[in-house]
């Protein structure tokens, strides 16, 4: 452990539960890193993703953004190449990027994005985009044919969040500049979100625990029932 991590960690009580607004203002406390850290929220739900019905998957536009700058890749032709390229699409194109992909372990990209008459290439790259969180999903709102609608909500902060095998989604909210008032708008957003796409099979408690850290900052967690308050 850094000097700074322990630190940092004083000022943490391990067995306390904060309010979303006392743990963003921990948070910004004990970023002491000399660059901006990225802050995640970690969220253990009460549901077993095992079960197709029990999947927690979506995608919202975090009110400040995520101050990261994202890449996007977009699989598209005529007309709507053109269009992703006036959005401000950072790669644009079709089969000779899937080639890329494949023979090359090419991953210049943060987001893709296909329409949907493209996506029969985009398939093919199932296995390894898939396991990276890359896949493009309609519900998701990443293959579809408004293509410009995307990348402007993109570009301006949307975030995807995804159960993963142990139920817990991980999410990036920002970073340690954007302060305790901007950190916890976003991260409230992101849970009602999350509450929203509770699956109807899910039973007992569904949000089981939180808890939210910057990059080389301690976890703090974050009281369940709080976090809608």
């Amino acid at each position: 452990m850094g000097k700074n991590y322990v630190e940092s960690a004083k000022l943490v009580d391990k067995n306390a539960l904060y309010t979303p607004e006392e743990a963003m203002d921990l948070v910004v406390k004990t970023s002491k890193a000399k660059f901006n850290e990225t802050v995640e929220a970690a969220i253990r739900l009460g549901v077993d993703p095992r079960h197709a019905d029990q999947q927690v998957r979506g995608a919202i536009v975090l009110p400040h953004g995520t101050g990261k700058e994202v890449k996007v890749l977009v699989f598209a032709k005529g007309d709507k190449a053109k269009e992703a390229q006036d959005a401000g699409a950072d790669y644009v194109g079709a089969e000779e990027y899937a080639t890329k992909i494949q023979n090359e372990n090419w991953f210049d990209f943060d987001v893709v994005v296909a329409t949907p008459d493209m996506m029969g290439v985009v398939g093919r790259l199932g296995r390894v985009l898939g396991p990276k969180g890359l896949m493009p999903n309609p519900k998701s709102g990443t293959v579809t044919f408004d293509i410009a609608k995307a990348l402007s909500e993109i570009k301006a902060g949307k975030v995807e969040y995804r159960v993963d095998k142990t139920a817990i989604i991980h999410v990036l909210i920002g970073k340690s500049s954007f302060g305790t008032q901007k950190l916890a708008e976003n991260f409230h957003v992101l849970m009602e979100a999350i509450v929203k796409a509770k699956p109807a099979s899910a039973k007992g408690q569904y949000i089981k625990s939180v808890a939210v850290s910057s990059t080389m900052g301690p976890g703090i967690k974050v009281n369940p029932v709080k976090v809608l308050d």
